[in-house]
C-alpha cells in the first residue's frame, strides 16, 4: 500500500463530492433533522430522550455512511472507473483505503455537526464530554464506510444497495439494545447481538453518556468497531479484480 496514492484517491473523491451538493446536504442534516424530531417526540419524557439520544448517534452516522459509500462504489465499480483504475499501478488497498478515508473526513464532520446539536440545541447531558461522543460517532461513521465498501460488491444496482440495509443493518439495529436491554432477550439474540459491530457501537455511547472517564469497556468497544472496520477493508479488497 502506498500512502501517495491512498491520499490522492480520497482527495480525489473529496472533488466528487464537493460537486454533489445535495448528497453532502443529506449526510449533514438528515441526522440532525431525524434527532430533533426525536426530541419532540419525547416532548414529555425528556429523561428518556436523554438516554436514547446518544445511542442513536452510535446508529445515524454508520447508517448514512453505509448507503452513501455502498451507491458511491458501486457506480465506480459498474461505471468501469474501477476498472480503470485496476489497470494503473494503484494496489486494492490503496483505493479502497482511499475511500474509507475521504469518507471517514466526512463521517468526521458530519459527527461533529451532529454531536454539537445533541449537545448544544438539543441539551443533551453526556458524562464523557463532546471530543469523547465525537470519537465514538467517528469510529461508527467509519464502521459504516468499511461495511458499505464491502458490501458495494455483492449489489449489481443502486436498488439493491440500499435494499442490502435491511438484511445487513436492520437487524442489528433491533437487538444492539436500543429498544430493549439485551439482557431482557432471547438468549439466542443476546448471542447474535454479541458478534453484532453495532452493538459495541452503541455500547461505546452507553460508556460515554454514563462516564466521566474512558473506562475499559469504551476503549473495548471501540477497538471492536475499528478493527471490525479494517477487517471489512480487508475483505473488501478480495473481491476487486486486477485488470491486466
Amino acid at each position: 500500500m502506498n500512502p501517495r496514492r491512498t491520499l490522492a484517491t480520497a482527495v480525489r473523491v473529496l472533488r466528487q463530492l464537493r460537486h454533489d451538493p445535495r448528497t453532502v446536504a443529506l449526510i449533514m442534516v438528515v441526522p440532525c433533522v431525524l434527532l430533533i424530531i426525536l426530541k419532540y417526540a419525547f416532548y414529555n419524557n425528556a429523561v428518556a430522550f436523554n438516554n436514547v439520544a446518544p445511542m442513536i448517534l452510535g446508529i445515524f452516522p454508520l447508517l448514512m455512511m453505509f448507503l452513501v459509500t455502498s451507491i458511491a462504489t458501486l457506480r465506480e465499480r459498474t461505471s468501469g472507473t474501477l476498472d480503470r483504475l485496476m489497470t494503473m499501478p494503484i494496489s486494492k488497498l490503496d483505493f479502497l483505503f482511499g475511500y474509507a478515508l475521504a469518507f471517514s473526513l466526512v463521517g468526521l464532520v458530519q459527527a461533529s455537526l451532529v454531536s454539537l446539536v445533541t449537545l448544544g440545541f438539543l441539551s443533551v447531558t453526556v458524562l464523557g464530554g463532546t471530543l469523547a461522543l465525537i470519537v465514538a460517532a467517528v469510529a461508527a461513521a467509519i464502521l459504516g464506510t468499511s461495511l458499505g465498501l464491502l458490501v458495494s460488491a455483492f449489489a449489481t444496482s443502486e436498488f439493491q444497495a440500499v435494499e442490502l440495509v435491511m438484511p445487513i443493518l436492520m437487524p442489528q439495529v433491533l437487538v444492539c439494545g436500543l429498544f430493549v436491554a439485551r439482557d431482557q432477550m432471547a438468549t439466542f439474540l443476546q448471542r447474535l447481538a454479541d458478534v453484532f459491530p453495532l452493538t459495541y457501537s452503541v455500547d461505546a455511547m452507553k460508556q460515554v453518556t454514563t462516564h466521566s472517564q474512558w473506562t475499559g469497556e469504551l476503549k473495548r468497544d471501540l477497538c471492536v468497531v475499528l478493527g471490525v472496520a479494517a477487517a471489512a477493508l480487508v475483505l473488501g479488497s478480495i473481491t476487486i479484480r486486477r485488470q491486466e
